[in-house]
């Protein structure tokens, strides 16, 4: 039987952004088994009401619960902005969010100058950001700036050339004239548009400035709280990775892979991926014809996606 520690990691996000954060963890903590929600049905989160972005966040966890995950990371800027304290409330395991990690590395790199944030209109009007800096640094100042059309780019696979850095500069100009020293990537689709972000921002401030990736801020401190805990997993061999999703658009593959970082298939036949055991290498969407619910999977690699409804 499974230990508890050796139980997978809950992830979710609104769509399949989120992946940046699992290609974080998995980098990190190799180790770990991982179960991903991308709520691709009802994407983005980012423009809705705070009660609907609670409800949502509420499903989506209740669904990895069902997947037996010792622990939830929200890594979804909006949730985390707006729903993590009723996640922690209604829910009987821990649940981790991004905005905390990204203000103490933000924290840490702005060295008491004013922190810039960009992320979704959700987020922003949140005040998240402001009130974790606050709760690290008195002293440190934010300044937000809401980039909706940064989402759209990524998703389209637009992160180089003069249309993505000039939509960054039309976003960071305000914050650099608000004495931003550094720059927190508040959306979990922006480490896509690091180099755009980080070209203008230093173009814009007259040198250099710190960029700081809530997703890799996320895993370190994952990593910190599973082994505080003694809820890091006793094996040794690389974790698996199962996917869920809502919704199986066409530009799925493509998408998926370029968040993730390692290839994704649109073939197999599956199986159902409740604890990944095989350590994987690539992820495979179900194929076109499968039935919804069911679960798709690479002959070769054995890593599952599954469309399930919400």
């Amino acid at each position: 039987m499974t230990s508890h520690r050796d139980a997978p990691l809950g992830v979710f996000d609104s769509g399949l952004g989120g992946l940046t954060v699992v290609r974080a963890l998995r980098e990190r903590c190799p180790a770990e088994d991982i179960v991903y929600l991308g709520d691709t049905a009802r994407v983005p989160y980012g423009t809705r009401s705070p009660e609907t972005v609670v409800r949502y966040a509420l499903g989506c966890a209740r669904v990895l619960i069902g997947r037996g995950v010792k622990a939830i990371v929200v890594a979804c800027n909006t949730v985390s902005a707006v729903a993590i304290d009723m996640l922690r409330v209604e829910l009987d395991l821990p649940v981790l969010g991004v905005i905390l990690p990204g203000a103490r590395a933000a924290v840490a790199a702005s060295r008491g100058a004013t922190i810039g944030v960009l992320g979704t209109a959700g987020t922003i009007a949140s005040g998240a950001y402001p009130r974790a800096v606050a709760s690290l640094s008195t002293r440190t100042e934010v300044a937000g700036q809401a980039a909706p059309l940064l989402v759209s780019l990524a998703e389209e696979g637009w992160v180089e050339g003069e249309v993505p850095r000039l939509v960054a500069r039309r976003y960071l100009e305000p914050l650099i004239g608000a004495g931003a020293r550094s720059v927190v990537l508040g959306c979990t689709h922006f480490p896509l548009l690091r180099s755009a972000i980080e070209a203008e921002a230093a173009a814009l401030a007259g040198g250099p400035l710190p960029i700081v990736d809530s997703a890799s801020a996320t895993a370190e401190d994952v990593a910190s709280f599973l082994v505080e805990r003694g809820l890091a997993t006793s094996r040794t061999a690389p974790g698996g990775l199962a996917l869920l999703v809502t919704d199986l658009p066409k530009s799925f593959a493509a998408v998926a892979t370029r968040f993730l970082g390692e290839p994704v298939v649109a073939d197999g036949a599956g199986r159902s991926p409740a604890a990944p055991a095989a350590p994987p290498t690539a992820l495979s969407a179900a194929s076109p014809g499968a039935e919804k619910g069911g679960a798709g999977r690479s002959a070769t690699q054995g890593v599952d996606v599954e469309q399930i409804d919400l």
